[in-house]
């Protein structure tokens, strides 16, 4: 008579807080925007220490580039998450944003190596 009548885990009666989650969310958007930054700030500066190469200025430009896709990304996520009932992320930014993350990665090694 303990859990089976007063219907735990199904059909909760209690609120969530709404607020809850998209705080989360917006802070791991953020997070990941900061290791974008810092993976992007040092592939540059490997690239300045390493002579001033046109490749490694091509490097930079699009490391640059793709972060600034990035944070573009991340500043629209985190608009739409001060929505009263925020909507889940789609298809195109998800997939833009995995892009992005593996593009800068990637450059990040091409700026090193």
């Amino acid at each position: 008579m303990a859990a089976e009548d007063q219907g735990e885990g199904q059909g909760d009666d209690r609120a969530r807080d709404p607020g809850l989650q998209p705080e989360r969310t917006g802070l791991a958007w953020r997070r990941t925007a900061l290791a974008c930054t810092v993976v992007a700030v040092l592939a540059a500066r490997q690239a300045v220490h390493h002579g001033g190469t046109t490749t490694g200025a091509v490097g930079i430009a699009l490391t640059v580039l793709v972060w600034l896709g990035f944070v573009a990304l991340t500043h629209r996520r985190l608009i739409a998450l001060t929505a009263a009932e925020p909507r889940p992320l789609s298809r195109a930014p998800a997939v833009a944003a995995a892009a992005c993350t593996l593009l800068l990665a990637g450059l990040a090694v091409a700026v090193m190596a």
